[in-house]
């Protein structure tokens, strides 16, 4: 399958992770150039660039992107489109767990200064980001998006509903750019998500990466607003 990677543009925010990196090394493999952001782990988001920039070096390059600074998302594309002349590809993959206070809380005694944080940190970066990328895409007739997270199922459950809220924003995301038009432009998007199953397979970040080149390639023109779980095998 002709995947029509080469050359193209990538912009992989969470690098450092297992997701970010087994995506960053598969857009690679293909020809793309690739993007590294990273938040706090800048060794490894400059390792992993060193790992693929090419014989030129010229093919990745590693970028600060801080989930908290409503400012970075848009000097991190701008950083892509003026090394490479635009972005064709964002994997957005950014995320953290949220931390709740008292475990034995209910869900009402929870508050706002507790799970705004969690919300802010898991939806509102990638926004701000799909807002910044599509924007040049949609000039240039062409984009893929893929917006990546955990399964309802590792993020649902007591202690875990404003992780769960934040996620599902993302899958109505996707649809909601889809149904506004997104398509009619040539930019596609799309959620995944890590099935419960294989989120303890050693290979899950792989298989992962293998649906979102597929996603974000030229051998997808009509898939999108969709919410795809990687489940692995059950």
């Amino acid at each position: 399958m002709e995947l029509g990677l080469e050359g193209r543009t990538v912009l992989v925010t969470g690098a450092t992770g297992a997701v970010g990196r087994a995506a960053a090394r598969a857009f690679a493999q293909q020809g793309a150039r690739v993007a590294l952001a990273y938040r706090h782990r800048r060794a490894a988001a400059e390792e992993l660039a060193a790992e693929l920039a090419g014989p030129n070096g010229g093919r990745a390059f590693a970028v600060p992107y801080a989930l908290e600074d409503s400012a970075s998302p848009r000097w991190v594309v701008a950083a892509v489109e003026e090394r490479w002349g635009g972005l064709d590809v964002l994997v957005a993959n950014a995320w953290r767990w949220g931390v709740r206070q008292g475990a034995d809380a209910r869900f009402e005694e929870v508050s706002e200064e507790d799970w705004l944080p969690v919300v802010a940190d898991n939806l509102a970066p990638a926004i701000r980001t799909v807002q910044c990328a599509v924007a040049g895409m949609r000039k240039r007739g062409w984009g893929r998006v893929a917006l990546v997270s955990p399964h309802p199922a590792l993020v649902a459950g007591h202690g875990r509903e404003f992780h769960g809220v934040a996620k599902a924003g993302l899958h109505g995301l996707a649809r909601a750019l889809t149904d506004g038009g997104t398509g009619a432009d040539g930019v596609l998007v799309n959620a995944v998500c890590a099935g419960p199953s294989a989120a303890d397979e050693a290979t899950a970040p792989e298989d992962i990466a293998r649906v979102l080149l597929f996603l974000c390639s030229a051998a997808n023109a009509a898939v999108s607003g969709e919410t795809l779980t990687v489940a692995g095998a059950r």
